[in-house]
């Protein structure tokens, strides 16, 4: 990312204040996120929704198909086109990061209430404000503007995963109920990537509090479930049984 510094310059905005979203709050609808940024791309990526534009077999990896995998590879397409790559993925990264920790942007994100034309207001002002590359800028307001940004963490890991696969690395995610300090997470990754059996690995890790405690593991298509959450929904399962 340009401004601020890549994937730390989304990331902050867990710790600082969000701007404001502008639905709601007398937004300027002349502000440059709803269509100008997002005309380079929008052509583009209405004809990859419809048709599948890229040779799946060769372009993605198995775990990049469908409507979230087309708009992955559009994207890094348009980034390798643009000398981009990096800068997206530290851009998309930090998103990522961004909508798993906080809770307003999970209401934009996976809200309907929230028109498409809000959303693309909103998360293109969230993304300038963390001073994101133009590109990426574009890119995630013509998802919002496609009524696609509920599908947002799926097309940012389709992405991230196509980035690894390119560059010879495994995919793996790690979610955790509460934000791991540098220890934590230097020893989730040895452990992750023991079990991914290769030490190019590409890791990301994301905060869902819902797991109450525990860890979820995502490597490729494998998924290692200690949460706290699901083990008291198993044995919620096993007294409805016995009742």
């Amino acid at each position: 990312m340009a401004g601020k510094g890549g994937r730390q310059g989304i990331a902050e905005l867990h710790f600082t204040r969000l701007p404001r979203l502008p639905f709601g709050y007398g937004y300027d609808s002349s502000h440059t996120g709803a269509n100008a940024l997002c005309a380079s791309v929008q052509t583009e990526l209405r004809f990859v929704e419809t048709f599948s534009f890229f040779d799946e077999d060769t372009s993605l990896s198995s775990s990049a198909k469908g409507l979230a995998g087309r708009y992955a590879g559009a994207l890094y397409a348009l980034a390798e086109e643009a000398g981009k790559v990096d800068a997206v993925v530290a851009d998309m990264t930090g998103l990522a990061e961004l909508v798993s920790g906080n809770d307003e942007m999970k209401t934009l994100v996976g809200s309907p209430a929230i028109s498409w034309t809000d959303q693309t207001k909103a998360i293109t002002a969230i993304l300038e404000k963390a001073g994101a590359d133009a590109l990426t800028v574009r890119f995630a307001g013509t998802v919002a503007s496609n009524g696609r940004l509920h599908a947002l963490t799926r097309i940012i890991n389709a992405f991230l995963a196509e980035h690894a696969r390119r560059r010879g690395q495994v995919s793996a995610e790690v979610i955790s109920a509460i934000e791991l300090d540098d220890a934590r997470r230097a020893r989730v990754e040895a452990a992750v990537a023991k079990l991914a059996g290769s030490d190019k690995l590409s890791l990301s890790m994301h905060v869902d509090p819902s797991l109450i405690g525990g860890l979820v593991v995502r490597i490729g298509s494998r998924m290692i479930d200690t949460s706290v959450k699901t083990k008291l929904n198993r044995l919620e399962t096993a007294m409805k049984g016995i009742a």
